[in-house]
């Protein structure tokens, strides 16, 4: 018996061909899922999030020149309708704070909340009191060698200048602040200071931290890099190579290991 081959069955002319199932467009996908992340990082640093780097020296011990922080800005948010979701709290004393600097705002301070609203202040010997209570300020630091009666005994000094910003103006306005020698902070004002006692520039020569200008405290030191003030001793091997490494060795000579992720205090 003969093969027969069989053809293939035709295609109805009234079926229309087969087509592709269609495909997700995944170049919009990709856009949403971009600017979503895009916004997301807005949101974080507008609100949250903020990096900040110390530049010198009125918080030794505890932030060092070289610090890194994560600051964050959500900690004393003041909206009501926000007061369930996120921690807000009131600023304490000792809370460490960032701030807009009152003399000039594009620039920001890290300092330590000494006095808060309604507290009288005052220094006698280096030692701070508050409402008449001597302050337990183990954390400070006093490292001058030059005694400053000003600085050291604040507001019962008379200041008379020296080249710091607004200073003569700023005690003219404390006078009406003072009495029986204690500074009255007044209301949504902070009074602050550096840890480095005998080397910052803070409230007693330029004034008191408004609240509206307060940021947010230090979250976190997330990267620390010592900064040698020493003249460099050997100078770079010659070649693109060996001069990267030896960049990259004296990066990682200059990082403080045991400060990273440190929750300043």
């Amino acid at each position: 018996m003969s093969e027969v081959e069989i053809p293939e069955q035709a295609a109805s002319p009234s079926q229309p061909p087969p087509t592709a199932s269609p495909r997700p467009k995944r170049g919009l996908y990709e856009f949403q899922s971009l600017a979503m992340t895009v916004v997301i990082a807005v949101f974080v640093i507008t609100f949250v999030l903020q990096a900040f780097q110390i530049p010198s020296e009125s918080m030794e011990k505890t932030l060092l020149v070289g610090d890194y922080l994560l600051v964050d800005k959500a900690h004393y948010g003041q909206s009501s309708i926000w007061n369930r979701l996120m921690p807000y709290r009131p600023i304490q004393r000792q809370d460490i704070i960032v701030f807009r600097y009152p003399i000039n705002p594009h620039q920001h301070f890290v300092k330590r909340v000494i006095a808060i609203p309604g507290d009288r202040v005052r220094l006698k010997d280096k030692q701070v009191y508050v409402n008449g209570v001597r302050q337990d300020d183990s954390y400070a630091t006093f490292i001058a060698g030059w005694p400053d009666p000003y600085r050291d005994n604040f507001p019962a000094v008379h200041y008379e200048g020296g080249g710091i910003p607004d200073s003569p103006k700023w005690y003219r306005e404390a006078e009406r602040l003072i009495d029986n020698n204690q500074l009255i902070v007044p209301e949504n004002s902070y009074f602050v200071m550096g840890d480095n006692r005998d080397d910052s520039l803070d409230s007693r020569y330029w004034g008191f931290v408004p609240r509206e200008n307060i940021e947010g405290r230090p979250l976190v030191i997330y990267w620390s890099m010592n900064r040698p003030h020493q003249p460099m001793v050997s100078a770079p091997p010659s070649g693109k190579l060996a001069n990267l490494t030896f960049n990259v060795s004296q990066l990682f000579s200059n990082l403080r290991w045991h400060r990273m992720l440190r929750i300043p205090q």
